[in-house]
């Protein structure tokens, strides 16, 4: 028989007709009666079975104390054998519910899974001892009997009996905003089912979608701007993960607008190594949808970039090279050099070749006016010598080279690229005479 067990911190779970301790009665209109088996479905005759299905459901109404794995052992049992008849009965498919078997199952799915959360949960403590990453999770004693639940309300949703049009009248918002709650659970495995039974709540329920998205919005808002700490915001994103892909196209300005007020904000709190790896595919999502999105994307990550952690910073550099696998790099580096960051743009350039992408001319157009404002002329030059090796000196490129050594005070280097173009414009000329007059050779430059 499978019982919960105590465990330091244990939630205490009662129902509103909770079994006195000892107790193995039921309570039904006032009358104490026997808590006992039921029939089985298959020994009722089938008019019966919606009837008894009614019964069954409940009788797993009721909640007990798992804290005592010693207290209503036998009822406990009982109601576990019965939640797994349920979900057969649901799962065979040979019997569709009615809408009062419906509603009943809505009520009993209610009293047992949505109970409140241990504060620690889901409030701040303030303590700045308080690591997330460490703390140990407190598992739901109650599991035994909540998992069937969870399995119980996955297959009522996924079931092909179930028609949206009425079963949304049980799963309705109130339903879902109650579910969200939920997601604070420490208990990992709960997370799990909730995930998967959001999701397709959300892929069934086609009225809910918009409410989905604006309530999970809210959870985050509140989790950067309040409290930085909540249990789930790696299961949300996953949802997220799923949804986002499935984005027509062009994308709605509301979307674009999760993307900055939500999602790049989460990039924020201490805890991010916690969901980094489901945030960062959500935004490569953004970005793969319309390659336009990465300089968004970019100056996002440039606002909360971990001047001071280390390891932070590496989850950032790994995210920037997915995004970079998803668009253009001169894109990239483009975005660096207009937000004013040319040292991260040359780190980028450098974190580029090391993972075997080849830069083009227009990678090489970019990169160089970054090593021109830092002063980085040993930098300039090894990008002048893969330039050569790599035969691709235009008359664009050629240009900016030129500029580049005359920013770095090396006006006779500047002479080599622009003796080499075929033909010298407007351009290659101007940039030449500014480059004398910069460095103090206004005769040349006449």
């Amino acid at each position: 028989m499978a019982v919960g067990h105590s465990q330091t911190a244990t939630r205490m779970v009662y129902g509103k007709d909770k079994l006195p301790p000892g107790s193995g009665s039921n309570v039904v209109n006032g009358v104490s009666t026997p808590f006992e088996n039921l029939p089985a479905f298959r020994e009722v005759l089938a008019s019966e079975r919606l009837n008894l299905f009614i019964k069954k459901v409940n009788l797993c109404s009721h909640l007990f104390d798992f804290s005592d794995p010693t207290k209503n052992a036998r009822e406990k049992d009982i109601k576990r054998q019965t939640l797994l008849e349920l979900v057969d009965f649901i799962q065979s498919g040979s019997n569709k519910l009615n809408e009062t078997a419906q509603e009943e199952l809505a009520k009993m799915i209610t009293e047992n899974l949505f109970r409140g959360l241990p504060p620690a949960s889901h409030e701040n403590t303030g303590s700045e001892s308080f690591d997330l990453e460490e703390e140990e999770p407190c598992m739901e004693p109650s599991w035994p009997h909540l998992q069937i639940v969870y399995e119980l309300l996955l297959r009522y949703v996924v079931s092909t009996d179930t028609d949206p049009k009425i079963a949304k009248r049980y799963i309705d918002h109130s339903f879902v905003l109650r579910l969200l709650d939920l997601f604070d659970s420490e208990d990992p495995r709960e997370r799990e089912y909730l995930k998967t039974i959001l999701h397709r709540i959300y892929g069934k329920f086609m009225v809910h979608r918009p409410f989905i998205r604006k309530a999970i919005n809210n959870i985050f808002y509140r989790f950067i701007m309040e409290t930085e700490r909540h249990n789930g915001i790696g299961e949300l994103l996953e949802i997220l993960g799923s949804i986002i892909n499935g984005f027509a196209l062009p994308m709605k300005e509301e979307h674009k607008l999760f993307l900055v007020r939500a999602l790049i904000p989460l990039h924020k709190p201490k805890c991010v190594a916690l969901y980094h790896q489901q945030l960062s595919y959500c935004i490569t999502q953004f970005v793969e949808k319309d390659y336009k999105l990465a300089d968004t994307v970019i100056r996002g990550l440039l606002r909360y970039w971990p001047l001071t952690n280390c390891q932070k910073e590496v989850l950032f550099l790994g995210e920037l090279e997915e995004i970079l696998d998803a668009t253009q790099a001169a894109e990239f580096q483009r975005s660096y050099r207009r937000h004013g960051c040319p040292h991260k743009a040359v780190t980028l350039f450098h974190h580029m070749q090391q993972t075997g992408l080849q830069p083009n001319q227009f990678t090489f157009a970019n990169i160089l006016p970054a090593c021109a404002k830092i002063g980085a002329l040993e930098q300039g030059m090894d990008i002048h010598q893969s330039i050569k090796d790599r035969g691709i000196l235009s008359d664009v490129v050629a240009n900016v080279l030129v500029d580049m050594y005359a920013k770095c005070g090396t006006i006779d280097k500047a002479c080599e690229p622009f003796d080499r173009m075929p033909q010298k414009n407007v351009v290659s000329w101007t940039v030449m005479i500014a480059g004398y007059d910069q460095n103090g050779f206004v005769e040349n430059a006449l």
